[in-house]
């Protein structure tokens, strides 16, 4: 049972660590693959997921159900490789602004690059500074930092970092009138 797991890990049993990675390192190995990744690349993103755990140990909630968690922190880890291959394969977006780089593919002419990236430059100053920056740094640095660079850079855990990138989304929704 995972709770049980989660509790042997906590308390540092090594035997534990084993059973955890026997039950589920193959799953984890597998969404990258499943995304046409490389063994090489899904190795990676295996071991990335199962640190991230290992930070998150002590505030993952026991009853969480353990191999949700790990394949949805695999899957946004394969996301963001993806994304940057294929930022580097196009020869990255073009703009030195880290504000308008998300923007700088979308269609839209100059004019209305401009009026979408001050629109959400207002919305990002209504939100207060740690929304900002989490926000900043989850969809607008360039180096796409993980979910363990990003708490590690604001000073908050790991398992936090979700949650609170839900409510800022949801200021940053409300600030902007939608």
């Amino acid at each position: 049972m995972d709770r049980d797991l989660i509790r042997a890990c906590r308390n540092g049993q090594v035997g534990a660590w084993r059973l955890l990675l026997d039950k589920y390192q193959r799953i984890v190995f597998s969404v990258p693959r499943k995304y046409g990744l490389s063994s090489e690349d899904a190795a990676d993103i295996t071991q990335l997921t199962f640190t991230i755990l290992f930070q998150s140990l002590d505030t993952l909630r026991e009853d969480s159900t353990l191999g949700a968690w790990l394949t949805t922190v695999a899957r946004r880890h394969t996301w963001r490789l993806l994304d940057r291959k294929r930022r580097e394969e196009a020869g990255g977006y073009g703009s030195s602004n880290e504000s308008t780089s998300m923007l700088a593919n979308t269609g839209t002419d100059d004019v209305e690059r401009w009026e979408l990236t001050e629109w959400l430059d207002h919305g990002l100053s209504l939100v207060g500074k740690p929304c900002r920056d989490l926000l900043f740094a989850l969809y607008l640095d360039s180096k796409q930092p993980s979910y363990a660079e990003v708490a590690a850079r604001l000073g908050m855990a790991v398992g936090s970092v979700g949650p609170t990138r839900i409510r800022c989304l949801e200021r940053l929704r409300q600030a902007l009138g939608e």
